[in-house]
């Protein structure tokens, strides 16, 4: 700090530390490492100071403290880097800090945002602060000596080179990192199924001591059925309801009014809390019960019924490609495989749990309890490609319905009769003498 930074003597200690805050800012390195202390302050906010109701800090080791080790590294050996270097590792976490802003204005933009949203929204500044110091570091590198056709020619080659880099480090570290963030911090914020059907709202208490919404309405039959993720599920609850069985719309953990962290990879013990309850109610046979999963609930309930007996019959609409999972061979493979590495690994330092097996290698497990696999004409996530095979290896009985004209879990609303034909059909032959 210069004599003409420095506060008049005897300068409160405000003013002492506005001008010290004012070098740092500043100077490039300062800059960077306070951005980056503004997004390790975020993680430490949304891990350890405010965690998840229903969770404790000692549940987010790993989305804690490996987050912040990594910026703690960056920030260390920031200034040793040359000013290429400095550039891009500044863009890169930049990008990323950006990305892990975004549940913060996600939640702000529905007006539910709280607690450690507003910590992300810091972390959103300082991801724009780093990036616009990638290029303003590059700028005051530039070569000025030398003839003009050979700066030229470098500042071409550095062009070349950074764009190659800068693919790389998208591909690889911003896409696969960001998308792991986003989808294990952002989900529902409400969750209330719509009225028309005498639904009673409950509490549903997870293995791992999780309380979660849900809304039930009794058996008439001596059957019931879980729908899961269950709160816009409402239509399919009526159908269900009108043909006599009792049914559990389940919301997931971390989304709507449940307790706990996003981690889908978990959901299991969320349908397994599910049927426990069912089986606890006045009426129903614990061995007549069923259950109906949406897109990624659809894959859990797969995975689920694989390693337990708690379901009898199961209907799985929209089950397509889990993350971290790929189809790509060949060259494709030799592409997507390290994305889809780092994908996994960053999901799993994210939500503290490890992926679950392929449900190609789970399925079979299933038999000989039913299995109905749904599927949409224009689906996401690969269900097209993935149903078939999911058909192939599971054990019979079995059955696979590609939905005429429907959107990705809108067979009911593309085909309400024929959509209640089935399902109805296949829970009657399943669940009832």
């Amino acid at each position: 700090m210069s004599d003409e930074t420095l506060p008049a003597p005897g300068a409160s200690p405000w003013r002492l530390g506005l001008a010290r805050l004012g070098a740092l800012v500043r100077s490039e390195t300062g800059r960077v490492r306070l951005a980056l202390g503004l997004v390790a302050l975020h993680v430490a906010d949304d891990n350890y100071l405010r965690p998840e109701p229903g969770t404790s800090p000692g549940d987010h080791l790993a989305s804690g403290l490996v987050p912040i080790a990594v910026l703690a590294v960056v920030a260390y050996v920031y200034p040793r880097l040359r000013a290429g270097a400095r550039a891009a590792t500044a863009m890169t976490f930049g990008a990323l800090a950006i990305a892990i802003g975004v549940p913060g204005a996600y939640y702000l933009a529905d007006g539910t945002a709280s607690g450690d949203h507003y910590t992300g929204l810091l972390a959103l500044a300082a991801g724009v602060v780093l990036l616009a110091s990638g290029p303003v570091t590059l700028w005051r590198a530039r070569r000025r000596g030398g003839t003009r056709r050979r700066r030229y020619a470098l500042r071409a080659l550095t062009v070349v080179a950074g764009t190659a880099l800068a693919f790389v480090l998208v591909w690889l570290v911003v896409f696969p990192v960001s998308l792991a963030y986003v989808y294990t911090h952002t989900g529902r914020t409400s969750s209330q199924p719509a009225p028309g059907a005498p639904f009673e709202p409950v509490t549903v208490t997870t293995s791992d001591s999780l309380d979660l919404a849900a809304w039930h309405i009794p058996s008439e039959n001596g059957a019931a059925v879980v729908v899961f993720p269950g709160a816009t599920r409402a239509d399919e609850a009526r159908m269900l309801a009108d043909n006599g069985f009792g049914v559990l719309l389940l919301e997931s953990r971390g989304q709507g009014g449940s307790e706990g962290d996003i981690v889908r990879w978990a959901g299991d013990r969320d349908l397994l809390a599910g049927a426990a309850f069912l089986a606890a109610q006045p009426g129903v046979d614990p061995a007549r019960i069923g259950a109906i999963g949406y897109s990624i609930g659809g894959e859990i309930l797969l995975e689920t019924a694989a390693k337990s007996d708690a379901f009898a019959a199961i209907v799985s609409d929209g089950a397509g490609e889990r993350v971290g999972e790929q189809d790509s061979e060949g060259a494709g493979r030799i592409l997507t495989g390290p994305l889809q590495t780092v994908l996994t690994a960053a999901v799993t330092v994210f939500s503290n749990h490890g992926p679950p097996p392929p449900i190609v290698e789970r399925i079979g497990l299933i038999a000989p309890r039913p299995v109905f696999l749904i599927s949409a004409e224009h689906g996401i996530g690969n269900e097209n490609g993935r149903q078939p095979r999911y058909y192939a290896a599971a054990g019979e009985p079995k059955e696979l319905w590609e939905v005429p004209g429907a959107e990705h879990t809108g067979g009911l609303e593309a085909q309400p009769a024929e959509y209640e034909r089935r399902v109805v059909e296949f829970f009657d032959g399943s669940l009832l003498p």
